[in-house]
């Protein structure tokens, strides 16, 4: 549990929205320059933001969090990478994530030294939308607490590489000028193929790769990536698939495919259970959720018509139910690689 410190004044919350020009990011990546206040030209477009009671002074734990908000001008779609570097002596045990319903997928891996930590937040989220982790900060003693504490977001759809790091001086108690790290670029692969139950090792070279997300056939794969490579693990997949690295700079696709032999598992299908909004108007514009089994990645559909704003995890979807052709009860199912769930009945009223 986080416990929250009463340090006046250190208290921070730090919004990525202007850029210095020439600044040179923590992770050792040039930034580029970028006008100020500039809207988006991502349709889809996330930023981060960090904030919190960190160490210092009399306080040597501390807590945080790292937030990230949609932006642009259609939902975020697709898997987000954040990331969280932390500076000498200090080190964190993990990262708490708690909203409901739990219609997403988030994954974290904290590295040995618990000084970085990465995050895969999966789900469709509404313009404006903002979702945040909390971690608790230590300190070693002895080692005094200066440095930056980094965090930074990236997802695939999004093509504008502003607002997408933030940067703490634990010493001067100060927000770090905005920077925009440079563009991705991959050469190649060393394994192109593997089985398709997923689990191969590979490594991915290129430059400006710090803080990236490995992207094979679209999903995320488990694995860190240094400015130079990204060593990973190969989700389940078949055939053919692309692979591409995303980071806070932009997404770069490997100039060729990883190909997947063999007939990869069969997924469990989904399963429905409770419908927690079971009526609406035949206008459509009903946010509805409800509640199953191996819903992940799933669809949503109202009477075999599709919803929109859908997010699934594994055990809930959200979803905005489309307009019914006429007032009367529907079938409503969710589908995934397993197959359609059993329906569920949705009631369209007058």
């Amino acid at each position: 549990m986080l416990t929250r410190l009463a340090k006046a004044g250190l208290a921070a919350t730090l919004s990525v929205t202007t850029l210095a020009t020439g600044a040179v990011l923590a992770t050792g990546a040039t930034a580029s320059a970028a006008t100020a206040d500039t809207p988006s030209a991502s349709a889809q477009h996330v930023t981060v933001s960090q904030g919190g009671n960190y160490p210092g002074g009399f306080f040597t734990t501390g807590n945080m969090s790292v937030s990230w908000t949609v932006s642009g001008t259609t939902d975020l779609t697709g898997p987000t990478h954040i990331t969280l570097d932390l500076p000498p002596g200090v080190t964190t045990d993990g990262a708490q994530f708690f909203p409901t319903p739990a219609d997403y997928t988030f994954t974290t891996a904290l590295s040995p030294d618990h000084r970085h930590l990465e995050a895969v937040f999966t789900a469709t989220r509404a313009v404006g939308s903002y979702n945040f982790m909390k971690l608790n900060l230590a300190t070693t003693p002895g080692v005094p607490i200066v440095g930056a504490i980094t965090a930074t977001v990236s997802n695939p759809n999004d093509t504008d590489p502003t607002g997408h790091i933030s940067g703490y001086d634990l010493g001067s108690q100060t927000r770090l000028p905005a920077t925009v790290q440079a563009a991705p670029a991959v050469t190649g692969l060393d394994t192109t193929t593997g089985p398709a139950a997923g689990g191969t090792a590979v490594t991915v070279s290129g430059s400006n790769l710090t803080n990236g997300m490995v992207l094979v056939g679209g999903l995320p794969a488990p694995g860190r990536c240094t400015d130079t490579t990204c060593t990973v693990t190969t989700p389940a997949g078949s055939g053919s698939a692309p692979v591409s690295v995303t980071t806070p700079g932009g997404t770069a696709a490997a100039p060729g495919a990883f190909g997947y032999t063999g007939t990869p598992p069969t997924p469990a299908a989904p399963a429905l259970g409770t419908l927690y909004t079971t009526s609406g108007p035949v206008a459509g514009g009903t946010r509805v959720t409800v509640a199953g089994s191996n819903l992940t990645y799933g669809t949503v559909a109202f009477g075999g018509v599709p919803a929109t704003h859908v997010s699934c995890g594994p055990t809930f979807c959200t979803a905005t139910a489309p307009a019914g052709a006429q007032p009367g009860p529907v079938d409503l199912t969710v589908t995934t690689a397993g197959g359609t769930s059993a329906p569920v009945t949705y009631t369209y009223t007058a």
